[in-house]
């Protein structure tokens, strides 16, 4: 199943609200930790009625020391070796992350930097003896040493990119019209072949409308959509901004993979996007949907 970044900004919210909280009640901030992604990886345990059973232990561990010392006694060998292995995998999908959506030399720059920055940081190799103890008490923390770094060199390449194109318009199929003269004079500034076009024209055509018929229909305002087009290393990227859905169209190409049977008419849209597309990446929030269409540069048959 794709992602559900709605489920993923609640968790974030619910995080600060408890720090918040504790702040108030002068006690140790609680926090997530990605180790837990590599213990579902090892035990592939990941039902939420495990994650209430081990609150409770854990609660129960605080109100009985004789219980906790249990568990300080396991020796220093056993907790290394279970942490190593942790530690590991969390890095393996830590890279399979990264390397999910393709990598180009601009993402192997920023994550080669940021962990070497992050490395050089935590093991004080890296100007411990310019800045004050006040800076190295934060900064020696990899994790906000390397993200810092990882956020300045993803502005600076945004930065330094050429601008996308953007149109904001209703998300209606009578805008089409529009978004095919956007699409022409984005294609055109490109010198792009009147193929590839046709391409870009056919993919906006098939995300509108699954968009159209995904959003909430029961709202009374009419819905936004915002296209952006921007021009990558093997062809162009399409985004579309528009309202909340239910499904996700990640989940539902992938059924259109399992089921071989005939397409009915409602799965047409999702099967035409998936033949135009090269790939599609489809991320929810609250009240936002953002369908990200990746499409490989085709030309004229015959030219070079």
């Amino acid at each position: 199943r794709a992602v559900d970044h709605r489920a993923v900004q609640g968790a974030v919210a619910a995080d600060g609200v408890g720090n918040l909280l504790s702040g108030f009640l002068a006690t140790v901030p609680n926090t997530t930790y990605s180790t837990s992604v590599s213990v579902v990886e090892l035990t592939g345990v990941a039902a939420r009625r495990v994650g209430v059973y081990i609150g409770f232990i854990l609660i129960a561990l605080a109100m009985f020391p004789k219980v906790l010392a249990l568990f300080i006694a396991i020796p220093d060998a056993v907790a290394a070796a279970y942490l190593l292995a942790l530690l590991a995998m969390l890095f393996v999908l830590g890279m399979e992350i990264i390397i999910e959506e393709g990598i180009d030399f601009r993402k192997a720059i920023v994550v080669g930097v940021s962990f070497w920055v992050g490395t050089g940081f935590e093991e004080q190799k890296i100007f411990a003896e310019y800045l004050p103890a006040a800076w190295m008490d934060v900064l020696s923390n990899g994790m906000v040493s390397g993200g810092l770094c990882a956020i300045g060199l993803t502005l600076f390449i945004e930065i330094t990119n050429p601008r996308p194109s953007r149109m904001d318009t209703s998300l209606d199929v009578g805008e089409l019209p529009k978004i095919n003269e956007f699409l022409g004079s984005f294609a055109k500034r490109q010198k792009w072949s009147p193929l590839m076009l046709d391409r870009l024209r056919s993919v906006s055509e098939e995300a509108v409308l699954v968009l159209t018929e995904r959003v909430d229909a029961g709202s009374d305002d009419p819905q936004r959509l915002r296209v952006i087009a921007r021009r990558d290393d093997k062809g162009a990227e399409l985004e579309f901004l528009a309202g909340g859905a239910d499904a996700n169209l990640e989940d539902a190409l992938s059924n259109l993979d399992i089921a071989r049977g005939a397409p009915v008419e409602r799965e047409l849209s999702l099967r035409l996007l998936q033949h135009f597309a090269s790939s599609v990446r489809h991320h929810q929030y609250h009240e936002v949907d953002v369908l990200t269409v990746h499409i490989d540069y085709e030309a004229e048959p015959g030219s070079e």
